[in-house]
């Protein structure tokens, strides 16, 4: 397999918005699987196509439970709990930062299986739903850091703008 190059913040492409996958194919098939060789060996649990300067509604994610190793395409959160919950989120993109995020407890996700393109429909809830809810963000060019509270996102300019002139 072949590691891919992680963007980093301040990178155009981590800003931009994606478009659908349509053609599944073995070309795609070992780009997935690529995709998850580069998100293991930097310790992640999940990476958006984008992170690796391709713009594609497509991400991986693997929280190390049995079930929760996914390869997803063209995602739609359709219904997400009001229950929220906070914890903190780092980003490949964004390494070395971490801030506390709220998001939904529960998501219900309709989406494509990006290795055969099937369609599917699930929940996810607590971490599962937090890292898809993550990777979908990269999907429309938000970034974690864009949900942090206005003094948390101050606290943590310095690192961000060191990170963008890297």
């Amino acid at each position: 397999m072949t590691r891919k190059n992680i963007c980093i913040y301040g990178e155009e492409v981590l800003r931009k918005k994606t478009k659908f996958v349509k053609t599944f194919d073995k070309k795609l098939e070992k780009f997935i699987d690529d995709m998850f060789d580069t998100m293991y060996e930097a310790n992640g649990i999940g990476l958006a196509a984008p992170q690796v300067g391709v713009l594609k509604k497509l991400f991986v994610v693997d929280t190390l439970e049995p079930g929760e190793k996914m390869a997803i395409a063209n995602p739609k959160i359709i219904w997400q709990s009001e229950e929220t919950w906070g914890m903190k989120e780092g980003c490949l993109s964004i390494p070395g930062v971490e801030g506390e995020v709220i998001r939904p407890r529960v998501i219900r996700v309709k989406a494509q299986n990006a290795y055969t393109g099937d369609e599917m429909e699930f929940e996810a809830e607590d971490l599962l739903a937090r890292v898809i809810l993550h990777e979908n963000d990269h999907l429309n060019g938000v970034l974690f850091v864009d949900h942090l509270t206005s003094s948390d996102r101050a606290e943590l300019e310095r690192q961000l703008q060191e990170l963008a002139v890297a």
